[in-house]
C-alpha cells in the first residue's frame, strides 16, 4: 500500500510530474527497446539541457507573475554575437566570444527589465517586441556583414563535449546554473523578494522592496540563462544560425507551468522546473519516434500549457 506521506508527494506537482516521467518511460520502452540505453538516456540529457537553462532563467520571471517571449532571439542573438567575435578575434581571444554572447543576453535582459519594472509596460507586449525587434536587427545584420557561424572551442566544448567521453558537459552547465538558481531561491534576500513581489507586488513595494529592482534582476538572469541555452546550442550544432531559437519558447513555458510554477506568479519551486523540463524532453523525444512534425509538437507544448494552467487553476480554487 503507499503510506500516507506518498500519498501527499504524488499530489504535488513535482509529484505529479514524476508519475507522469515514469508513464513517458514505459510507453518509450515499449515503442523502442533502445530507450532505456544509456546512450540514449544521455542524448536525451543532453537535449534537455538546452532548454533547462531556458527554463530556469524563465522559472525567476514567471515567479513575478511576468512572462519573456523575447527568449527565442535572445538565444539567436547570443549565438550569433558569440560566433562572430570568435571569428573577428581568433587564436586563444577567440574565447571572448563566449564572454561577448554572455553580455548580449544580460543587455538585452536589462532592455526588458526597463521596459517592465520602470516603463511599467506589460511583459507580454514589451518582450514581445522586444524579440520581433532582435529578429530585425539580426536579419539586417547578417544581411549587410559577412557572418561566421562556427562556434569557439570553449562553445564546442561545452556543448557537445563529453567528461570521459560519457558525461554532456551541457548536463553539467545545466546542474551548476540550477544549483545557482536554487541558491538564490532558498538563501538570498533576492529569492524572498521574487516570491514576495510575485505574490502581490503593491504589498511588497509598501514593506520596503524596491520591486523595480527585483523585477530587472528576473529579467536580465532570464536573458543570461538564454543567452547560455544559445552558446550550448550554437556549440552543439557546430554553429549559430536564423531562427535557432525558435522551438525553445514554448517548451521553455511548459516546462516551468508543469513543473507547479503558477503563471500568476508567487507559488512555485525549481526542482518542479527540473522535472517539468525532463518530461517534455521525453515527450519531444516520443514525438520525434512516433515522426510526428514540429507543428504537432508545438501543438502539444499548448495542449500540455492549458491543460496545466486550468488543472492548478482549480486545485488553488479548490
Amino acid at each position: 500500500m503507499i503510506t500516507l506521506p506518498m500519498q501527499r508527494h504524488l499530489k504535488t506537482p513535482t509529484g505529479a510530474v514524476l508519475v507522469a516521467l515514469m508513464v513517458l518511460l514505459l510507453l518509450g520502452g515499449a515503442i523502442n527497446s533502445q530507450y532505456f540505453s544509456p546512450t540514449y538516456l544521455l542524448l536525451q540529457l543532453q537535449s534537455g539541457a538546452f532548454l533547462g537553462a531556458i527554463a530556469a532563467g524563465a522559472t525567476l520571471v514567471i515567479l513575478l507573475g511576468h512572462i519573456d517571449l523575447s527568449v527565442p532571439w535572445t538565444l539567436t542573438v547570443a549565438a550569433t554575437v558569440a560566433t562572430s567575435v570568435a571569428r573577428a578575434h581568433g587564436g586563444i581571444w577567440a574565447e571572448l566570444g563566449p564572454l561577448a554572447g554572455l553580455a548580449a543576453g544580460a543587455c538585452i535582459g536589462l532592455l526588458n527589465g526597463v521596459g517592465v519594472a520602470y516603463l511599467r509596460i506589460p511583459s507580454l507586449i514589451w518582450t514581445l517586441a522586444v524579440n520581433t525587434i532582435l529578429l530585425g536587427a539580426v536579419a539586417f545584420y547578417a544581411g549587410n556583414t559577412v557572418v561566421s557561424s562556427a562556434p569557439s572551442p570553449g562553445m564546442a566544448l561545452l556543448g557537445a563535449g563529453k567528461i570521459f567521453g560519457v558525461v554532456p558537459n551541457a548536463v553539467l552547465v545545466w546542474i551548476v546554473v540550477s544549483i545557482v538558481i536554487v541558491w538564490v531561491l532558498r538563501r538570498t534576500l533576492m529569492g524572498r523578494y521574487i516570491y514576495a513581489v510575485g505574490t502581490r507586488e503593491i504589498a511588497a513595494h509598501m514593506s520596503g522592496i524596491n520591486t523595480r529592482q527585483v523585477i530587472l534582476g528576473a529579467f536580465v538572469a532570464s536573458g543570461i540563462c538564454s543567452a547560455m541555452a544559445g552558446l550550448l546550442l550554437a556549440g552543439y550544432a557546430g554553429q549559430s544560425y536564423q531562427r535557432m531559437g525558435d522551438p525553445f519558447l514554448l517548451p521553455g513555458i511548459a516546462a516551468v507551468v508543469v513543473g507547479g510554477t503558477s503563471i500568476l506568479g508567487g507559488r512555485g519551486r525549481y526542482s518542479g522546473t527540473v522535472a517539468g523540463v525532463l518530461l517534455i524532453t521525453l515527450m519531444s523525444s516520443m514525438l520525434s519516434l512516433l515522426r510526428v512534425p514540429e507543428a504537432v509538437k508545438q501543438i502539444s507544448y499548448g495542449l500540455v500549457i492549458l491543460a496545466m494552467v486550468g488543472l492548478y487553476s482549480r486545485k488553488q480554487g479548490a
